[in-house]
């Protein structure tokens, strides 16, 4: 196989790392999803909250003194640079999948990506998360909602562009359509196309 970095963007519940997993594992390749996230807290050294914070598309005050003078005028970009060059370490490294994180935009001058967006029925979505997490379907629903607007605010602040816009993407799929397990039969197949 040659050189390829997958990213998978999706709607919470939709499968999105559960199918990149299974896409990760069938190809052999490494997977990245929110440890990323883990690792770049433990470069800042900063208060995990605050991190948590920025993640969320929230500006959050962070200065620290230079020679220059004051770097970064919110940790949120501070957190953003860092996955920028985390994400392009692990991407030179090998191939691999990359959940989320808005990679496909951080990684968008690489010529070896596969953008993916995987999306559900709201429905098909709540059902996933009440069945994974064991809770009811007002919890469920409530989950969604928050995740949904958490990811499309930190998606919308890095980018300034929407979640599943079919101009950052190569392929929208809906995970209902096959189920996850066929849905990543679909996505293996389409990186043995684009291999050949």
């Amino acid at each position: 196989m040659k050189h390829m970095v997958i990213t998978i963007g999706c709607e919470y519940g939709a499968g999105g790392p559960e199918i990149g997993k299974m896409l990760a594992k069938a190809l052999g390749i490494e997977y990245y999803d929110r440890d990323l996230v883990d690792k770049i807290i433990n470069d800042l050294d900063v208060d995990k909250e605050l991190v948590e914070k920025a993640d969320k598309g929230t500006n959050v005050p962070y200065t620290f003194e230079t020679t220059l003078g004051p770097r970064y005028a919110n940790l949120t970009n501070k957190v953003i640079s860092l996955q920028y060059q985390a994400m392009h370490k692990m991407a030179d490294q090998s191939s691999c999948v990359i959940i989320g994180r808005s990679a496909n935009y951080l990684l968008q001058d690489r010529d070896d990506l596969i953008n993916i967006f995987i999306y559900a029925p709201e429905e098909d979505r709540i059902r996933a998360i009440m069945e994974n997490q064991s809770v009811s379907e007002k919890k469920a629903r409530e989950i969604v909602s928050y995740n949904d607007e958490k990811n499309r605010s930190r998606h919308q602040y890095i980018t300034g562009t929407n979640r599943g816009d079919r101009s950052q993407r190569d392929l929208l799929i809906n995970s209902s359509l096959l189920g996850w397990e066929k849905t990543c039969q679909y996505l293996l197949m389409l990186v043995e196309m684009l291999n050949e």
